[in-house]
């Protein structure tokens, strides 16, 4: 039989439900082949979705690799020659019969070399292509663990103060130190790090990774080689390996595990030498769509419509690391078609998106988001994402941006979504132009997720429960007992709690009469907005994270550890001094049709002076 196409496949899924024609028609559009792996880029379906349906049409079972622990005896059943050419890998034996992934679980010739090559019968599963390449990778390279690594060094210790630039140089070329650095960079993306900090201390050179969040040290390579790695990484970063008295920024690309990796790379002088952190942006984290980034369904149908509008300013706030690159990507991604021009401007570009345009900030060169997002407007754009508004003159251009036809993404920093408003007018922004252009102000954070292997239910003491304001006391609350797929932490991965303000011209009115921080939120939370506190504690009710998470990320003070021997302060909202007269929820309440005539011939003039 032949195998179905991807089109095949998606027409499929159309047929079935999954999939509307409208979805179908933008996949295929992309360009990406197959159209089934851009349902799953776009967001429209998960990659589980979409291999499940596949394997239903081949008649066979699908395995998700990554969540899939295969025994290392069982991998040497079948060569690595002959696991690369079909893209198939042994993953479980039972009695004589010898289970494979395969990209092609219906290829007769594979099939027949496995069965002729092992003496056993062959039961085909389907497995995704890059999740195979990656396991052959990881398993059959047979690469070193970082530990052995430091065992097998051999490198002149040399003090970095009595060290020679071409000694230095030379240092970083070695074959041991190169490799140690490669073996630190794989081991971090295996492990899902998003940071590595190489920190030289007085008798120690620590190397911490972080995972979800939290640093976690690995073992560290011995004090005498901090000379070598870091020269190794500047080099790697085009860096100035003479320069050890000022902070340098450089990044460089190299491909693990079959997968191409961008670092970014940071190198800041300390008292004990060169503390050097790299970012790890891997591409494989932007496979993911809107529907999988933890959004509940109001938030996502509410962002959805925001996102789809024709013009307007959408502004994500958080602090760095909470994932709002991720969102923006991933609204980016699901708002691109072949019909739109779209146009970054960052700093840096962090990940590359088809049919895109990036521009990345060069302040040496003169290009800053100001500039940039100038010379955007003469490209004829219809949706910009500014990588972050830091000044009066890039908000300014951005709200232009927007009152001429223009949709445009960015971010800001506040601490929550209420406090965006009264920081761009405290920027200097015109509370009638902040009025005219937000559409939508989004907070958000990560928590991290509740492994799913050492999962367990427990019931809450009564006192949490009366802090967090629920009255079911029978109700069961989830966490992780801790395992070797989670480190011992009981979590793995993280997902992201939001709050969302479709600005509403209650809230416009507010803003005109440029109101506080409290009277702003308490308006969009009686127009519907879920705090973070709020879908931070939907997301412990569903069982995705912990009471200490949602405590950790949104400031609720709940000390778990006392919380069945002594009750818990209510957490008092805060209040300002009194204000006299008039409040300015109060005056914008007043506000009549006339005052609105005069904010639209504000904006008016406001335009014909740009």
């Amino acid at each position: 039989m032949a195998k179905p196409k991807g089109r095949d496949f998606a027409a499929g899924m159309l047929k079935k439900g999954l999939i509307t024609a409208e979805q179908l028609d933008r996949a295929e559009k992309s360009g990406t082949v197959p159209v089934y792996r851009a349902l799953i880029e776009l967001g429209f379906l998960t990659k589980d979705q979409v291999y499940e349906f596949i394997a239903e049409e081949y008649g066979v079972a699908y395995i998700d690799l990554p969540n899939f622990r295969v025994d290392e005896d069982v991998l040497t059943r079948i060569p690595e020659d002959l696991a690369r050419r079909f893209a198939a890998v042994p993953v479980f034996l039972v009695e004589n019969t010898l289970a494979v992934a395969m990209a092609d679980p219906r290829n007769v010739e594979a099939l027949d070399k496995i069965r002729v090559h092992t003496g056993l019968q062959v039961e085909p599963y389907l497995g995704a292509e890059e999740d195979i390449r990656k396991l052959i990778d990881r398993h059959y390279s047979a690469l070193e663990s970082v530990e052995d690594m430091f065992e097998d060094l051999e490198v002149t210790r040399l003090k970095e103060e009595e060290a020679a630039i071409p000694e230095l140089k030379e240092l970083g070329d070695e074959a041991p130190i190169t490799r140690l650095v490669n073996l630190i960079l794989a081991q971090a993306v295996r492990d899902r790090a998003s940071d590595i900090h190489i920190e030289p201390d007085e008798n120690v050179l620590r190397v911490r990774f972080r995972i979800d969040g939290v640093l976690y040290e690995i073992p560290s390579p011995p004090k005498h080689l901090k000379a070598a790695i870091t020269s190794r990484i500047k080099v790697m970063s085009n860096l100035n390996i003479a320069e050890t008295r000022v902070p340098q920024d450089g990044h460089f690309r190299i491909r693990i595990e079959g997968n191409e990796i961008d670092v970014r790379v940071s190198v800041l002088p300390t008292v004990h030498g060169e503390n050097t952190v790299l970012r790890i942006l891997n591409p494989q984290s932007l496979l993911i769509g809107l529907e999988n980034l933890g959004f509940s369904d109001y938030n996502l149908d509410l962002f959805k419509d925001i996102i789809f509008r024709q013009h307007g300013v959408l502004l994500n706030t958080g602090p760095t690391g909470s994932g709002k690159t991720t969102t923006l990507y991933a609204a980016l991604q699901t708002v691109n078609s072949i019909d739109k021009n779209i146009i970054t401007v960052e700093d840096p570009v962090e990940y590359r998106l088809r049919l895109i345009r990036q521009i990345q900030v060069n302040r040496r060169a003169g290009v800053t988001f100001a500039n940039g997002l100038r010379a955007i407007l003469r490209q004829d754009p219809d949706i910009i994402m500014v990588g972050e508004i830091r000044d009066l003159e890039t908000a300014e251009i951005a709200i232009q941006a927007a009152l001429t036809g223009h949709f445009v993404f960015s971010t800001i920093h506040t601490n929550d979504a209420a406090g965006t408003i009264p920081r761009l007018i405290h920027m200097g922004v015109e509370p009638f132009l902040a009025a005219a252009a937000l559409e939508g102000i989004m907070a958000q954070r990560l928590v991290r997720r509740i492994c799913p292997r050492c999962k367990e239910s427990y019931r809450p003491g009564k006192i949490i429960l009366k802090h967090l304001k629920i009255k079911d006391e029978d109700i069961a609350f989830w966490r992780g007992k801790g395992c070797d797929f989670c480190r011992g932490t009981g979590y793995k991965g993280r997902v992201a709690v939001y709050e969302l303000i479709d600005m509403s011209p209650r809230l416009r009115r507010l803003t005109l009469a440029t109101a506080s921080v409290d009277e702003i939120r308490e308006t969009a939370v009686n127009e519907g907005m879920v705090t973070l506190r709020e879908d931070a504690l939907l997301k412990v009710r569903e069982g995705l994270t912990t009471i200490e998470e949602m405590a950790r990320v949104t400031g609720v003070k709940i000390d778990i550890g006392r919380a069945e021997e002594e009750p818990l302060p209510e957490v008092e909202p805060e209040s300002g001094p009194p204000v006299e007269g008039e409040t300015p929820a109060e005056a914008a309440a007043g506000l009549e049709e006339k005052d609105l005539e005069d904010f639209r011939e504000k904006i008016t003039h406001w335009l014909a002076r740009r």
